[in-house]
């Protein structure tokens, strides 16, 4: 598969933008490994070749082990190996992603909100709003991993 279109040619001004939310997360005050890991997550739920070869990348770069790259998939499997606080931002970044299907209920909101300040919450979601837009824009236009072979 090529790559279909460049929305950063087409449409600089949206990417932009998108760019803007991504500094405003960077600074957002969440931690970069969490942030990243949400990342790979909702990239993993996506199937999104493209984000998840960087987010992977950017997690072992960050100094994260191979262990727990490799199960943030199935976090909640994982024992201890991912914190209270990251489990949460973990559950809240799969069911926004399949809100259709999950919702967001009550429970979950208050399992997060036991590890999260308001503004953290909202951080966070906008973070998960974020990728699930990159990770559409990336699969749409049939944009390959770095990692890929090119013909």
């Amino acid at each position: 598969m090529s790559e279909r279109i460049d929305f950063s040619k087409v449409a600089p001004a949206g990417m932009k933008a998108l760019g803007g939310v991504y500094s405003y997360v960077s600074q957002s005050g969440l931690p970069h490994e969490l942030v990243e890991l949400v990342f790979l997550r909702v990239s993993q739920i996506n199937g999104c070749a493209y984000c998840i070869d960087m987010h992977t990348k950017a997690l072992h770069t960050a100094g994260l082990g191979w262990e727990k790259i490799v199960l943030t998939q199935v976090w909640h499997e994982s024992g201890t190996l991912f914190s209270a606080r990251e489990k949460a931002a973990l559950a809240w970044a799969e069911n926004l992603t399949l809100i259709a299907e999950k919702g967001a209920p009550d429970s979950l909101f208050d399992t997060v909100a036991n590890q999260f300040s308001e503004k953290e919450i909202t951080d966070l979601t906008i973070t998960i709003g974020l990728m699930n837009t990159y990770n559409r824009l990336a699969i749409s236009s049939g944009k390959l991993p770095d990692s890929a072979p090119r013909d």
